[in-house]
């Protein structure tokens, strides 16, 4: 049985540049730059108070009323990933069971859900009153804890911060029955998960899949953490909008953000036949890993090239036939300059021609949702024919090497590379072809 074709028939995403893949992709024409200070948190006294931050935000409109409660044991992360999944249902005229008051369009069985996800942040004010529990004498007690203090925990605590529970409501709130996995791979995460979802409709497991990732490293512990690793921009606290340059001489580093995005793929001819709104077909995809990219204070690209030429070879084109590449693009000066080399070793001289884009200078670095959303803004720039600017981008790197658009433009485009690497040596790139009925 020959495989099937796969497209993406609907697109969500929740970022602090716009929720809804219209309001983004114009929010980027614009050269929208959605960096702030934080004020989610008080971040006075940590070296970078800079990041892209989701205001105003909520789950609660995006899932059915008999559902509501459950958004009180919905992490941050969690949240987003219900937002964007309920957009990219909507989105995509497939009918589920979290569409209240119709009939499912779908068998449940055959709808799948891949989701990437990240290491998600206790309430550090819910745990640390626990804890508090369980001191004595100053000193934190373990049996005490083990006796008391745990019981100061909600019964549920720990279903808000497992990396599966994003899947999980997912597949609740919309009846997804069919293959469901959880990928913890940082930045990769998304495009990971895409690439999965899509393997599994092509040798007919499945119909169609919510595919993706979210993520939200905007707490205390998440600041911490890259700080810690040295990745954070702490020279633009006073410009909050400039603080990441991607590609750029002045890149300084990288700040945190949250948000992500959910693809719905499907069967091409199922998609065909029920007159779905289609984006962009899946043509390729590939993945690595780069050992050596678990050495946290070194700075290295997760193999990509070796994902890209997977991608490439999968989708059966030439590197002089990509249009388009979606890239990390973090802003942290050594890992902009090891992406970029190894775009010009899987690409060759087409790497300092196709337009490289970078969406981390709008809103930040999403962690497990980056690639999720650079992988729906390549779907919206082969449906709209427009290359999208990579924000804050001025003064080319003469390191990158790469062709880097300060400014959207209308290009003819058939194929886009979308790329993902993650810090701790993993990398996922996916193709997408232009859909021609």
């Amino acid at each position: 049985m020959s495989e099937r074709s796969v497209v993406i028939s609907g697109l969500g995403v929740v970022t602090p540049a716009g929720v809804g893949i219209e309001d983004l992709f114009a929010g980027l024409l614009e050269g929208r730059r959605s960096l702030q200070a934080i004020d989610a948190f008080d971040a006075r006294t940590f070296p970078c108070r800079v990041a892209g931050q989701l205001n105003d935000f909520s789950a609660r409109r995006h899932v059915p009323k008999n559902y509501r409660k459950a958004v009180k044991v919905m992490a941050r992360d969690i949240e987003i990933a219900v937002a964007a999944a309920d957009l990219a249902v909507r989105d995509s005229g497939i009918v589920t069971e979290g569409l209240n008051g119709q009939a499912p369009s779908i068998e449940p069985g055959r709808l799948g859900c891949n989701i990437g996800a990240g290491l998600i942040c206790a309430d550090l004010d819910e745990l640390g009153l626990a804890i508090n529990t369980a001191v004595t004498d100053g000193r934190f007690d373990m049996r005490l804890w083990g006796r008391e203090g745990m019981n100061n925990l909600t019964p549920l605590w720990l279903l808000k911060y497992l990396p599966n529970m994003l899947a999980c409501h997912v597949t609740i709130i919309h009846g997804a029955k069919g293959p469901s996995n959880t990928i913890t791979c940082g930045e990769a995460s998304g495009l990971l998960a895409a690439g999965e979802a899509t393997r599994t409709i092509a040798r007919g497991a499945c119909d169609a899949a919510i595919a993706g990732g979210a993520e939200s490293k905007l707490n205390p512990m998440g600041l911490l953490r890259q700080g810690l690793l040295g990745r954070l921009s702490v020279s633009s606290n006073d410009d909050p909008p400039s603080a990441c340059r991607p590609f750029d001489a002045d890149h300084a580093g990288t700040v945190v953000g949250e948000g992500g995005g959910l693809a719905i793929l499907e069967d091409r001819e199922r998609a065909e036949r029920r007159g779905a709104r289609i984006y962009a077909e899946v043509a390729g995809f590939g993945a690595a890993c780069d050992p050596g990219g678990l050495d946290y204070l070194n700075c290295g690209a997760g193999g990509v090239d070796g994902a890209a030429a997977a991608a490439l070879r999968d989708a059966g084109i030439e590197p002089d036939q990509v249009d388009l590449v979606m890239a990390c693009g973090t802003g942290v000066p050594g890992e902009d300059v090891a992406e970029a080399e190894a775009l010009r070793r899987v690409l060759g001289d087409r790497a300092a021609e196709a337009p490289t884009v970078s969406l981390a200078g709008c809103f930040g670095d999403l962690f497990a949702g980056a690639s999720a959303v650079s992988l729906a803004v390549g779907a919206m720039a082969l449906l709209k024919q427009t290359v999208p600017p990579t924000v804050n981008f001025r003064t080319p790197d003469d390191r990158c090497g790469l062709n880097v658009p300060a400014d959207a433009s209308e290009a003819p485009l058939t194929y886009v590379l979308c790329t993902g690497f993650a810090r701790g040596g993993q990398s996922g790139a996916v193709v997408l072809k232009r859909y021609t009925p």
